[in-house]
C-alpha cells in the first residue's frame, strides 16, 4: 500500500514543526509506503525555509519523505486544488497544520483499507489536545453545554460503521480519500473554505457531500485519531460567537437545498433564542443562548447567500 500525507499550512510553522514530529513518531506499517506533500498557501513566515530544511535532513534523520509546493493564491481550497494534481499513492491522507496525529494512526490507515477494501473514502475521530489549562466549561456535559466545541471535535463512538445519507458528515482535518475519487467529484469549492486563519470552512464537507451524492462509500474508524491543537483564544467569548457565526454559514452555504431565501424556522430560533439572552438568570445560561443565537444568524446569512 502506498499513501500520501497531505498538509495545506499558513504561517503556522511552529505548529507545522510540532505536525510533522507526530508523523514521525507514529509507529510504520510494515508493507507500506509512505509520503508527505505538504502546500504552503501564501506563506510569508519561515514555512518554505523549514521545509528546504526539513529535506535536507530528512534521510539522516530517518523521517518521511516530504515534497512540497507553494500556492500564492491565499485560501486553503485554493491550497487542496494546487495539491490534487501532484498527488502520489492509491490513498490521501489530510491532516491539518494544528493537528497531531496518534502513535498509531498511520498503521490504523493500513487496517482500515485492509478492512474495509469496499470503502472510497475513511474518517476518523478528532479529539481535542487538552492540557489541563483549559477553563471547566468545555467539559461541561450539563443542559447549557457549548456545542460544538470552539476546538474542533468529531467523535462518533468506538464502533466503526457506515456513514449513510443521514449520518455525521466529518470536514477534511482527519479525512482519508482514495485517489481516483478526485476524478469523480472533482475539486474543492473555492467560494467556501478559510483564507488564513479566519473562520470560514465548509470546503471540506462540500467535497464530502458531493461524494456522497455520487456514491462513494464513506467508514468511520474510530481508531484513526488526530488531536486538536487548542490555542487559549478559542475559548473566548468572542471568539465562540465568531466561530459559531462562520460555521453555521459555510454549514448552510454547502448544503445541498435548492430553496431560496430564509426558513421559517430560523427566524422562530432567532426570536426564541434572543429572549432567552434577555431573560436569562445565569452565565452559563446567557453563554448557551449567546452562541445558539450567533449560530442561527450565521444560518440566516447562508440561506441568503447560498448557491442556488
Amino acid at each position: 500500500m502506498h499513501f500520501t500525507i497531505l498538509i495545506c499550512t499558513h504561517n503556522r510553522v511552529a505548529l507545522l514543526n510540532k505536525t510533522l514530529a507526530s508523523i514521525n513518531r507514529a509507529y510504520r506499517p510494515a508493507n507500506c509506503h509512505i509520503s508527505l506533500l505538504v502546500v504552503a498557501n501564501a506563506c510569508t513566515d519561515d514555512t518554505h525555509h523549514f521545509l528546504n530544511e526539513y529535506i535536507r535532513v530528512a534521510s539522516c534523520n530517518g523521517w518521511l519523505p516530504l515534497d512540497w509546493v507553494a500556492e500564492p493564491t491565499p485560501g486553503k481550497s485554493h491550497a487542496l486544488n494546487c495539491a490534487i494534481p501532484l498527488l502520489s499513492g492509491s490513498w490521501i491522507a489530510f491532516v491539518d497544520d494544528d493537528h497531531r496525529v496518534d502513535t498509531h494512526y498511520l498503521v490504523e490507515i493500513c487496517n482500515a483499507a485492509h478492512m474495509f477494501p469496499e470503502a472510497t473514502l475513511f474518517c476518523g475521530r478528532i479529539m481535542p489536545d487538552w492540557r489541563g489549562r483549559e477553563p471547566k466549561w468545555v467539559h461541561d456535559n450539563g443542559p447549557y453545554r457549548i456545542y460544538p466545541l470552539p476546538v474542533p471535535r468529531f467523535d462518533h463512538g468506538e464502533n466503526s460503521f457506515h456513514i449513510l445519507d443521514d449520518g455525521p458528515v466529518p470536514g477534511g482535518g482527519n479525512l482519508i480519500i482514495r485517489r481516483e475519487v478526485f476524478s469523480r467529484i472533482g475539486s474543492f469549492s473555492t467560494e467556501l473554505g478559510p483564507y488564513g486563519h479566519n473562520l470560514r470552512g465548509g470546503e471540506d464537507i462540500d467535497f464530502v457531500l458531493r461524494a456522497r451524492e455520487k456514491g462513494e462509500l464513506l467508514v468511520y474508524v474510530p481508531e484513526i485519531i488526530q488531536y486538536h491543537f487548542v490555542d487559549q483564544e478559542r475559548l473566548s467569548l468572542p471568539y465562540l460567537l465568531r466561530k459559531s457565526y462562520q460555521r453555521s454559514c459555510t454549514g448552510m452555504q454547502a448544503r445541498n437545498d435548492k430553496s431560496s431565501g430564509v426558513p421559517l424556522y430560523l427566524w422562530r430560533k432567532l426570536f426564541t433564542y434572543f429572549l432567552q439572552c434577555i431573560f436569562s438568570l445565569s452565565w452559563a445560561r446567557t453563554r448557551f443562548y449567546l452562541v445558539r443565537l450567533a449560530a442561527v444568524l450565521g444560518e440566516v446569512s447562508g440561506a441568503l447567500n447560498r448557491k442556488i
